[in-house]
């Protein structure tokens, strides 16, 4: 996108909001770096250059815009889009891979060198996997400036800098601002609404339009007891992080979700914003997938009625195989049901922040269920041999799921496990690697969907049908499974 200049520009010109995070604007002359939305007025087509990254900015010696904060633009829909090794490396970066394990980690998890990974991400981003993380860690204290009343050496160690010094002098060099001043600047709470004592209250940006109808009612509908709750127009949840542990609450608004982060350990703050965008899907591109989707005469009525649909995901991809193989052909009652057994059996116990809440655990790690007595479980003999030999795999790593997984190699070692067929492969397929293009043919939801719209209903004529549909088959089925009054597709009131 960067490289199209005359696309660049009138994007710019027009201060058209859809695509922030695609590309970023730098300003020669004043040496400032911007969003294509930027409400300050546009400078000359001579004196503006494009780069893809923030951190291609910062590295170019570019200072963030002050109006249009570009640092807190959403992410860019290609790294969830796509499945090669850049974009899975920016996955694992922005999920903290290099603050905890180095550029080799990095490069170890993708099996690459050290040195093909920085050839790859410089040649496509205009900077290696430290500036990455270095612009990651420069928006992370600029939260923690703005949104806590922390002291700003705490601020620095938990945003991941090695020193106070690098942290004065990095958000100087990105923001052209002091901590201090940041911290003065900022509007604070009330802008973000009241919180709970203790928690980290922020906004979460995203693309316009976003239908909060199935992405939240979906969510609430399958929570897990004691993990997962709806309550007071929030989603609620727990969170396991490398550091320790966190409750979260979020929130739809009309131009952002709200965000309130109550965590054990600091440093997990940018892991755990991180994994709330990829579970609500906030960086997708709702044009791209609405256009497409469109293309086709019978879906169109059902994009165009309520579009921006996203593709609810997970913030755990083992959490989510063990609950996709609980919810094989029974309600999702009886599926919520399983689950709070294992929670209750098996489940840490965590504290919730807000006296009124309901939280009471994490999800239970593979590794604590792989003692588990399968005669414990209400389930068929058939299901307690695809549930045990799932947490035996997870547990011995022979099994990796993650946003950085390879989607084709994961679907192949999932249907080598017993018990695993084509719709709980693709359900995890799409919820917990994230795979734009996985779907369900067989699925009864769907398959009623399509009859009613007459599309084939058997799945593969279905599956020829939605040859025209992809890459985003899996934004497709949200569509189709909206038909249905299920509560999944609604808000709770």
């Amino acid at each position: 996108m960067y490289t199209d200049t005359d696309r660049c520009v009138r994007a710019v010109q027009s201060k058209d909001a859809r695509f922030d995070g695609w590309f970023f604007t730098a300003v020669l002359t004043t040496r400032i770096y911007c969003r294509p939305s930027c409400p300050a007025v546009p400078p000359k087509v001579e004196n503006m250059t494009f780069l893809p990254s923030a951190a291609a900015c910062q590295q170019a010696g570019f200072r963030a815009c002050k109006r249009c904060r570009p640092d807190t633009s959403p992410g860019s829909p290609e790294w969830n889009a796509r499945a090669d090794a850049v974009a899975r490396a920016m996955r694992l970066i922005q999920d903290g891979v290099v603050d905890r394990e180095g550029v080799p980690g990095l490069a170890a998890r993708l099996g690459y060198s050290t040195r093909q990974v920085e050839r790859q991400l410089s040649a496509e981003l205009g900077a290696g996997p430290l500036a990455l993380a270095r612009a990651q860690r420069a928006q992370t204290a600029r939260l923690l400036i703005e949104t806590s009343e922390l002291p700003m050496g705490d601020i620095a160690f938990a945003a991941g800098f090695s020193s106070i010094r690098t942290f004065n002098e990095t958000v100087r060099a990105v923001f052209a601002l002091a901590p201090g001043e940041l911290r003065q600047r900022a509007e604070k709470a009330s802008r973000l609404g009241p919180r709970v004592p203790g928690t980290i209250a922020l906004r979460l940006p995203y693309r316009a339009p976003l239908n909060p109808g199935n992405l939240f009612g979906h969510l609430a509908a399958t929570a897990v007891p004691g993990v997962e709750e709806w309550r007071a127009g929030a989603y609620r949840r727990t969170l396991r992080l490398p550091y320790g542990t966190g409750v979260v609450s979020l929130t739809p608004q009309p131009d952002h979700i709200g965000c309130q982060l109550a965590l054990t350990d600091l440093r997990d703050l940018t892991i755990a914003i991180s994994r709330c965008r990829w579970m609500l899907d906030l960086d997708a591109d709702p044009e791209a997938v609405d256009g497409q989707l469109r293309s086709d005469p019978l879906l169109a009525p059902l994009v165009d009625k309520a579009p921006g649909r996203r593709v609810p995901r997970t913030v755990d991809a083992a959490e989510f195989a063990v609950r996709a193989v609980l919810g094989q052909q029974v309600s999702t009652a009886a599926a919520r049901t399983h689950a709070a057994r294992l929670v209750a059996a098996h489940g840490e116990p965590v504290a919730d922040p807000d006296p009124e809440g309901g939280l009471t655990h994490l999800f239970p790690s593979p590794q604590a269920l792989a003692g588990l007595d399968p005669e414990s479980l209400a389930l068929p003999r058939s299901r307690r041999t695809t549930l045990t030999t799932l947490v035996a795999a997870l547990a011995d790593g022979s099994l990796p799921l993650g946003i950085d997984s390879d989607w084709e190699a994961a679907r192949a070692r999932l249907n080598s496990l017993p018990g695993f067929g084509p719709w709980t492969t693709e359900v995890i397929a799409m919820r917990a690697l994230g795979d734009p293009d996985a779907f369900l043919p067989s699925d009864l939801g769907v398959r009623r969907a399509a009859k009613e719209l007459g599309l084939p209903s058997t799945p593969a004529a279905l599956t020829a049908r939605a040859a025209g549909w992809r890459p985003w088959r899996a934004y497709a089925v949200q569509y189709l499974w909206a038909t249905d009054d299920h509560p999944v597709n609604h808000l709770p009131v």
